[in-house]
């Protein structure tokens, strides 16, 4: 819980990550460019290995327990970001930006989420503490949601239109036909308009806070430490635009991926549902989510889905 925690450590995560976000966008991608596998792929690591040096550090000050749960909150988290980064792809490809300013859109994107995600995480936990009740609710929700994410989808296409923010923003902001750069305002005439570049950045944090309904209450089924989930959570986000550019284009070489989150999602929703009654060991859960995640992959290696004939 947040008084477990000195406030001074909460001051210290948030102070690096607002230096993190500071020397990625003002200092190492101070100017426009396109994101190259390389780079990307360098990008993930780093990310990783200070997940992993901080889960070090929860280690040796909160117990081996705390580590093993913020690894499984930080997997599980990234793991369904997975589903982000299919989002991201096809926003990013219908409103057609710019590769050298995807990264730009992404930066800001991610900075909201984390605020969103700080306000979901706080919210649901002190929901569960004040209402048992709701842990079966959300136990009810992420089961709900796995078995519609395993069901066949009918593509309908991407209609940005229908997104309840989009069609906010074009109702209240005047909204320039082409893009100007990396802007996502600029004038005309002497009047201040928003760009096609500010409803890419409205599509994504809308989607978001979308996705979040399935994770933190996902993450919160593994610990209710709130410190915990708000960190492991921050540290997968954080790390989602580098997945993105390392991974967009072979996505969609893991046909089986979504049938694994799917699973998982099933399997964290039942130990919510099943918590009063029995206890799964963190240990265990974390292995559960492994070997799924390991078969999954491995599937769609070995299985490829068939190209259609052109």
């Amino acid at each position: 819980m947040f008084s477990t925690m000195p406030w001074w450590v909460w001051a210290g995560f948030l102070a690096f990550v607002g230096a993190m976000l500071a020397l990625d966008l003002g200092v190492l991608n101070r100017h426009a460019h396109v994101i190259t596998m390389k780079e990307a792929l360098a990008w993930c690591v780093v990310w990783f290995g200070l997940a992993m040096g901080f889960n070090l550090l929860v280690s040796l000050k909160l117990g081996e327990q705390a580590a093993f749960e913020f690894f499984t909150g930080y997997i599980v988290e990234l793991c369904l970001s997975v589903d982000n980064v299919f989002v991201f792809i096809v926003v990013l490809q219908y409103f057609r930006v710019e590769p050298r300013h995807q990264h730009r859109v992404l930066f800001w994107g991610i900075l909201g989420a984390v605020i969103m995600r700080a306000i979901f995480i706080f919210a649901g936990i002190s929901l569960i503490n004040s209402f048992a009740w709701i842990i079966y609710v959300f136990g009810a929700f992420l089961v709900y949601t796995g078995i519609k994410l395993a069901l066949p989808k009918q593509d309908d296409g991407f209609t940005p239109e229908k997104n309840p923010a989009v069609r906010a923003a074009r109702r209240f902001l005047p909204v320039t036909a082409q893009f100007d750069g990396g802007l996502f305002f600029t004038r005309v005439d002497g009047r201040w308009h928003a760009t096609p570049l500010f409803l890419v950045l409205v599509v994504i944090e809308t989607t978001d806070v979308m996705f979040a309904l399935d994770s933190i209450p996902a993450v919160i089924a593994i610990t209710r430490n709130e410190f915990i989930v708000f960190t492991s959570n921050i540290f997968a986000i954080l790390g989602l635009r580098s997945l993105y550019f390392a991974v967009s284009g072979v996505m969609q070489l893991f046909r089986y991926l979504n049938l694994g989150l799917a699973v998982i999602l099933v399997f964290v929703g039942a130990k919510m549902l099943a918590s009063h009654y029995v206890t799964i060991p963190i240990k265990l859960s974390l292995g559960i989510i492994g070997t799924v995640l390991a078969v999954t992959i491995l599937a769609s290696v070995l299985f490829p889905a068939t190209r259609k004939p052109e």
